[in-house]
């Protein structure tokens, strides 16, 4: 599975969605017209006898006016549904029922489920997402959702978590994972939209009925009466038919993906019977994967269950049977194990007693190549998943409650963000009691003495189990903590690389948290500026990542070569310098490259960084930098000589 051609299957998704959506409402625009023309047509006006021809001359005006006000209706239903989701994954987790787990739960089940999440988020490189219990719904099942990694919210039944043990809920997470990873998660927030623009007609004609109903007795009703039924009776006719384009819809996006997440959710956790095992206790639980609280229909291609009783051309996912045996071969219906809620007291002890994986020998330097490197994105292995459980073992108990705390975790990122050569450290300190109070910035420098301690390679974890806290506190305060990690990182007027990384990681998820919907792409992309943006991408990477000019320019031409003959005539300039808001825009600019493209950027960046044999602490937290700028998601790479690093000088641009 390549991430960046699965992206882009993600986006030509997106368009046909779009496609059938224009054309599911040009056919449902005509069918309203056309009752509208029918219902109010008098051919005793015209005086002549019935005729196509006719009806259509003397109704135009009525029925053009009935598709203009038809289309802005079912526009609006879909901007409006679209526009309640815009929160991003914890608005639509709350709007199905879902209660957020918090960081001080003492419950076993609900501190297992937060464990396996933080895992699968930092073996993968993403945020941690927020996580939600669904507590009304007995049913096995969960959901992803949002609109990138940096809002993403994940969502389990009270079933699921009861029911099933940590590698069954393991294997379900990691599927919840690749819609995280695969770009699902946007898709289906568009589809929840779109097919609530669709139906929005069906729903106007029940309306018109059940009006009609409650307008009291046939004496008082008038002769609109019958023009009304009629209409009602029409608009829920095509409503039926909506329903219908948007249950095929919906499956047909759907339906395949989901195979996509069950192999993944494999490929992260490198056992199969986790996953498979969880789909047999669907299938042998009498309440299934069934949502009871909300309206399956809205949410079914969400899920990890269907959610719904749908078969046929209608379902959002393969029939369990086939899922199950594209991980289980030998499986048949038959061995469907018994299921029920009183074998959740024995998941419960397990779950006291459940401890991560011990983590497991990381590859030796020479196994770090370009390949290996892109070939990780999307893709985690179970190295990763067990390096991630040694982080959560690892991390000081303060500066791990910290992350979890609201407040606290506002306070652990400045200290991230201070210098720690101590050159500017004194004024940095001043800066934080000036802005933050006394009590603050002696908690600020408490996590910064500790960080000192922390191994390199544990910092961007850390950051990133620190943002389902930061995402609770007020968007105004979000951008306060942008502006204040701006101001401590450039106090000294040089930018140490590392407090550079920590920063582009923080303004690129929390940028998402203000505004989960807003989408930085652009529709054209101006070749030049993204090729400038680019080389001036490569020469700090090369700057930066050796000991001095000769190799760096080596380095930076390995590089380019991956770009073809276009790059042949770029030069080195070793003592060009950029400023930390020219470095956000080259990165920003980058943002508009598809799949391929991006693919081809990380490549060349890899060439750079690996082209003198060895990956230093410094390239490795850049490298993870430029890809959670770019959204694409690159593993911890546990194969780093964390000890070795560029020569003095080589760490530092203005």
């Amino acid at each position: 599975m390549n991430f960046f051609a699965v992206q882009d299957q993600a986006r030509r998704s997106s368009r046909r969605l779009v496609t059938l959506y224009l054309l599911a409402t040009a056919l449902i625009v005509v069918g309203v017209s056309l009752v509208a023309g029918a219902v109010l047509y008098d051919p005793y006006l015209s005086g002549q006898p019935f005729s196509l021809a006719e009806f259509v001359n003397v109704q135009a005006r009525t029925m053009i006016g009935t598709a203009i006000i038809t289309t802005l209706f079912i526009a609006g239903a879909t901007l409006y549904k679209t526009a309640t989701l815009s929160s991003g994954g914890s608005h639509v987790a709350q709007q199905v029922g879902g209660t957020l787990v918090s960081p001080a739960t003492t419950d076993p089940l609900r501190s297992r489920l937060r464990n396996v999440v933080e895992e699968m988020a930092i073996a993968s490189g993403v945020p941690v997402p927020e996580i939600y219990v669904l507590e009304r719904e007995n049913g096995i099942n969960a959901f992803a959702a949002g609109f990138a990694p940096g809002d993403a919210a994940v969502a389990v039944t009270r079933g699921a978590l009861e029911l099933l043990d940590r590698d069954e809920l393991q294997g379900v997470i990691g599927h919840e994972f690749s819609h995280i990873l695969n770009g699902d998660m946007r898709l289906n927030i568009r589809l929840m939209g779109v097919l609530f623009g669709i139906m929005s007609i069906g729903l106007m004609g029940r309306m018109l009925l059940r009006g009609l109903r409650y307008s009291g007795s046939g004496s008082r009703r008038g002769k609109g009466v019958p023009v009304v039924l009629l209409l009602g009776l029409g608009l829920s006719i095509l409503g039926a038919v909506g329903v219908f384009f948007a249950r095929v819809i919906k499956a047909g996006v759907s339906r395949q993906r989901e195979y996509l997440a069950d192999a993944s959710s494999v490929q992260f956790t490198r056992q199969s019977s986790g996953l498979a095992n969880a789909l047999k206790k669907i299938g042998g639980f009498a309440a299934g994967s069934l949502i009871r609280s909300t309206d399956p229909e809205e949410v079914s291609h969400m899920l990890f269950g269907t959610g719904s009783r749908l078969r046929g051309l209608f379902a959002t996912h393969p029939p369990l049977t086939e899922r199950i045996r594209a991980l289980d071969p030998s499986f048949r219906e038959t061995d469907y194990p018994h299921v029920s809620m009183r074998d959740r007291d024995n998941i419960t002890i397990a779950a006291q007693d459940a401890e991560p994986a011990a983590f497991a020998a990381a590859p030796s330097r020479s196994g770090i190549s370009t390949k290996s490197i892109s070939d990780s994105v999307g893709r985690p292995t179970e190295q990763h998943v067990a390096f991630a459980a040694q982080v959560r073992q690892d991390l000081p108990d303060v500066l791990y409650d910290a992350a979890h705390s609201a407040e606290l975790s506002y306070l652990l990122v400045i200290a991230l963000m201070l210098d720690r050569s101590g050159r500017v450290l004194q004024r940095q300190l001043a800066l934080n009691t000036e802005r933050l109070g006394e009590q603050r910035a002696r908690l600020v420098r408490q996590y910064f003495d500790k960080l000192q301690n922390l191994a390199p390679e544990y910092r961007l974890p850390l950051l990133e189990i620190a943002f389902p806290s930061l995402r609770r506190r007020p968007a105004p305060q979000l951008a306060y903590l942008i502006e204040l990690a701006q101001r401590l990182i450039e106090m000294d007027g040089v930018i140490d690389l590392h407090e550079y990384c920590v920063y582009r990681v923080l303004t690129g998820n929390l940028r998402h948290s203000i505004d989960p919907s807003h989408q930085r792409r652009t529709l054209r992309v101006n070749r030049t500026v993204v090729r400038n943006a680019a080389v001036e991408l490569l020469r700090l990477v090369a700057h930066h990542g050796h000991g001095n000019d000769r190799d760096g320019e080596a380095a930076f031409h390995a590089g380019l070569s991956v770009f073809g003959s276009w790059g042949e005539s770029c030069e080195y300039a070793a003592d060009h310098e950029l400023s930390v808001t020219e470095l956000d825009q080259n990165l920003d600019q980058l943002i508009a490259l598809n799949g391929a493209g991006r693919q081809m950027l990380l490549d060349a960046v890899t060439q750079v960084v690996v082209h003198d044999g060895q990956l230093a602490v410094a390239e490795a937290e850049l490298v993870r930098a430029i890809c959670a700028s770019l959204e694409i998601p690159l593993p911890p790479q546990i194969g780093v000589s964390w000890n070795s690093a560029p020569e003095s000088g080589s760490n530092k641009y203005a």
